[in-house]
């Protein structure tokens, strides 16, 4: 893939830097918007200036691997159908314990999340930070939606909806700066719960029609994550005011930790489920094992903060009847932790 096929677009001191080298390198096309008009504008006006059938998609502060783009590419050429394929994003910093959670949430869980869901048939999400589209199938279900605000999610089920296909590719590796504090974990998991809030509802109703039955699982996983995160809350709520008042013994919650046998198999499960991800993602990055042992707070930490943000965006999304362009402002990347 020559060079001059790839344009490019931001919001901070990039346009500087792509400034300096179109001066050197012609070939280069860089595209400029005058105000944030958030991700899906930027994305589809990068669209509409390329001229190849085949679209690479990466953020701003991504580094990609030298030989991600074939391995992208590559389903795309060999299967017509197939609409967007979905990288592998690796985390860069890792100076806290947030940062080395979330290498083993990336590495053990998420990977093997879109393994499972492709064994299905449907994945729940392209990677925004990398990501392969078609153009004729952008086009078909009308590019990125300028109103919903994660257009990852949203692309993912509009492409899948209209019976294209989405792959992973783990070795389409690339290695992104993700929040290294709670305030910016917070903000960044929040609205990935929102995403996934206006994506629901937004497709809940189209979804039964048998032509999608293919999503009725990934429709039913999502709605079960959903079930869990409001039952779980209304346990701590009715274990909560059982400190204080006597209630009924048919709603009083004695504890909100599982029982003894059902947490061991839980955390056998999940050793399991960790040992399975590490004999996988070992050959992508080998020295992954330094990084999971930190993962033994993923449980109290991540499942804690996943609950609260899900119990928090879905009654907004559904209160919110105003569409409007959405925009966000990145959380802080751990930037200032990580070497050149």
């Amino acid at each position: 893939y020559r060079s001059d096929r790839y344009q490019r677009w931001s919001s901070d001191d990039t346009a500087q830097v792509l400034d300096a080298l179109l001066a050197e390198d012609p070939r280069l096309r860089v595209i400029h918007l005058a105000h944030n008009q958030g991700k899906a504008i930027a994305l589809r006006m990068g669209a509409a200036a390329a001229r190849s059938e085949y679209l690479v998609c990466i953020d701003g502060d991504a580094l990609l691997d030298s030989k991600a783009v074939p391995y992208l590419v590559a389903p795309l050429i060999a299967n017509p159908r197939t609409g967007a394929v979905t990288g592998n994003p690796r985390i860069r910093t890792r100076s806290t314990l947030i940062g080395r959670v979330q290498v083993g949430e990336f590495s053990s869980i998420i990977g093997l999340i879109k393994r499972t869901q492709r064994v299905y048939g449907q994945v729940f999400t392209v990677s925004g930070v990398v990501a392969a589209f078609r153009r004729r199938a952008l086009a078909d279900v009308g590019y990125w939606s300028p109103d919903m605000i994660t257009e990852d999610i949203d692309i993912s089920w509009k492409l899948q909806i209209r019976h294209w296909s989405v792959f992973f590719e783990p070795r389409g590796l690339c290695w992104i700066l993700m929040p290294e504090t709670l305030g910016g974990l917070w903000k960044q998991r929040l609205r990935w719960a929102q995403g996934g809030a206006e994506v629901f509802l937004k497709n809940m109703f189209k979804l039964w029609r048998w032509r999608n039955r293919r999503m009725w699982l990934l429709f039913l996983e999502y709605s079960l994550s959903i079930t869990w995160a409001f039952t779980y809350l209304f346990s701590i709520i009715l274990f909560l005011l059982g400190l204080v008042i006597t209630l009924p013994p048919g709603i009083h919650v004695q504890t909100v930790f599982p029982p003894a046998f059902t947490g061991m198999v839980l955390a056998l499960t999940c050793l399991l489920q960790f040992a399975i991800s590490l004999v996988i993602e070992r050959r992508y990055e080998p020295k992954l094992g330094n990084s999971l042992f930190w993962i033994i707070w993923y449980p109290m930490v991540y499942w804690m903060l996943s609950l609260f943000t899900t119990v928090v965006s879905f009654p907004k999304v559904m209160l919110n009847t105003k569409r409007k362009r959405a925009r966000w402002v990145s959380p802080d990347r751990g930037i200032g932790r990580v070497k050149p």
